[in-house]
């Protein structure tokens, strides 16, 4: 989506029309639970913070300020309400990332699209299993990298750190999976 077209939509929201809504969430709902996601580490939480993002883009749309990027915005909006929540549950454990019980086995028996079951869940544990081996800085920066096909420009922009901090922890993280063979 171009920012043009983000523009658009945002006018639309703020005209009450949620057609434009639609469009955001349908463009960006699967980046923005990664990044969510790659924060709370927790899949039933992430849905929830989800959620909660596209009900606050609704309620805030007169706010959003045009010619700064609208990723870099979206991706702050949804890493600071992770955020948030994490500081809401600090207090509760995690379960480790792929062990979320036996309501994942469900999703997967009734996929019909897309690679197979087995596949998915290899490919899902090999990410997890690969950023579980980073520090937070680098787990974020590269889940907004990789993850969520964002710029080094438009990561500084939404984290507010410095591009070469960013490109600097991206490529130290890098070189850590290289050295665990990811």
């Amino acid at each position: 989506m171009s920012e043009e077209q983000f523009e658009q939509c945002i006018r639309a929201i703020t005209e009450g029309n949620r057609d434009g809504l639609r469009q955001i969430y349908e463009e960006y709902h699967p980046w923005l639970y990664s990044v969510i996601y790659g924060v709370l580490r927790h899949r039933e939480r992430a849905e929830d913070v989800a959620a909660e993002l596209f009900l606050r883009i609704w309620r805030t749309a007169s706010q959003y300020k045009p010619g700064k990027g609208h990723k870099g915005y979206l991706a702050t909006i949804a890493r600071n309400m992770a955020i948030d929540e994490l500081r809401k549950y600090r207090h509760e454990v995690y379960a480790p990332p792929g062990d979320e019980g036996d309501e994942d086995t469900a999703e997967f028996e009734h996929a019909d699209d897309g690679p197979g079951p087995e596949a998915q869940t290899v490919q899902n544990i090999s990410v997890s299993e690969a950023l579980s081996k980073l520090n937070e800085k680098e787990r974020d920066v590269v889940s907004m990298k990789i993850l969520s096909d964002m710029t080094f420009q438009e990561i500084s922009d939404a984290t507010g750190i410095p591009m070469g901090t960013v490109t600097w922890r991206y490529q130290a993280a890098m070189r850590k999976l290289k050295k665990y063979n990811y």
